[in-house]
């Protein structure tokens, strides 16, 4: 299975922080390009199949990461990771959300987001949504994915492999590659946490 991370190369580039940013110490980089123009606003479905809107989904910091259900192995892992780091959090007295985007809505369905979250970590929201509002969403986080196979029931995807800390208001803080540890996690929260 083909996983593409976007890394340095990518969208993301290390640079200095912009003056006058109340994060800047918590920062590793920047969005090449000063500005973050990552994440906005949307409306998905959540397990329960109703409606959620970015306001509903993001109410303080939160890890978003945009996976699929049936991936073999990199989702779940990276998600076990957001789910320690949230733990640890929460021993600190720190409260971070944690969201999943399928970026396979032809699979993924209400039903399934909900039972692959909750066995995730029970606080993980699952949200999934028509193709073309997962692809609308997947532009805003500048998400890459793609089918991988012409079997209509057994493939996998190709996607990037982020996690997004994102801020209400769809605020972009931070990102995450699959490398960082949860405890390198919970730190880079904690630190936003506690500038908020």
């Amino acid at each position: 299975m083909t996983i593409v991370a976007l890394g340095a190369m990518g969208y993301f580039a290390l640079a200095p922080a912009e003056d006058g940013d109340p994060y800047a110490d918590c920062r590793r980089g920047q969005v090449a390009g000063g500005t973050a123009t990552i994440g906005g606003p949307f409306e998905l479905v959540n397990g329960e199949g109703a409606p959620e809107t970015d306001k509903e989904a993001i109410t303080g910091p939160t890890l978003v990461y945009f996976g699929y259900a049936f991936c073999p192995d990199i989702c779940p892992t990276d998600l076990l990771r957001n789910a320690l780091a949230a733990d640890e959090l929460a021993e600190n007295g720190v409260d971070v959300g944690q969201v999943f985007v399928t970026i396979d809505p032809d699979r993924d369905t209400p039903e399934v987001v909900k039972e692959f979250s909750q066995s995730i970590h029970p606080d993980l929201i699952g949200l999934t949504g028509t193709p073309e509002q997962i692809a609308v969403v997947a532009r805003d986080y500048k998400v890459y994915y793609r089918k991988a196979g012409e079997d209509p029931e057994d493939y996998l995807m190709d996607h990037s492999t982020f996690t997004y800390l994102m801020a209400p208001g769809g605020e972009f803080l931070e990102f995450y590659g699959s490398d960082v540890s949860p405890e390198a996690v919970a730190d880079s929260v904690s630190c936003f946490a506690g500038r908020s």
